[in-house]
């Protein structure tokens, strides 16, 4: 078995609409496919709905219309990542991103893991873009995600 060394740092890869979004491994609590999904009446179009997990009702967010990206479709066939949520809310400790591709896990090293500031603006929820050799993905603000959430869907 291998762990990362301290000169590494674990992720993993998702797509979003026509955009490759990096997670911090560390955030993410599960990968799942083919999850039913149950839509929210009265929600804006990137709240596609909400996942059953472990006894919570999970909201699942399109990352790609959030954002701006593409317009995701849930299909059957569907690939979910549940993300552990920072906002340190008891009543909603889980969030999860639609993806059409399975996430990818990988250890990008550190020196590797480059910023990247030739857009002078970055779409809604995303923190910065970050080059991982000749490819480029996008780090998310999951503090402004939960932001998001938290004004469309207040947790009482």
């Amino acid at each position: 078995m291998s762990y990362a060394s301290n000169d590494e740092i674990r992720g993993v890869l998702i797509q979003a609409g026509h955009e490759r979004v990096l997670l911090p491994n560390a955030t993410v609590a599960e990968m799942m496919s083919k999850v039913a999904v149950q839509p929210i009446p009265d929600t804006p179009a990137w709240l596609v709905g909400q996942i059953g997990w472990h006894g919570w009702e999970v909201p699942l967010l399109s990352f790609a219309r959030l954002s701006g990206l593409g317009d995701e479709q849930v299909l059957s066939n569907n690939k979910v990542v549940v993300l552990k949520a920072l906002g340190g809310n008891a009543k909603r400790p889980y969030f999860a991103l639609l993806t059409q591709t399975f996430p990818q896990l990988i250890a990008v090293p550190r020196d590797g893991l480059l910023a990247d500031a030739s857009e002078e603006t970055l779409p809604q929820g995303v923190h910065m873009r970050v080059l991982l050799g000749e490819q480029s993905a996008l780090l998310p603000d999951l503090d402004a995600l939960e932001a998001a959430l938290d004004e469309v869907l207040p947790v009482v």
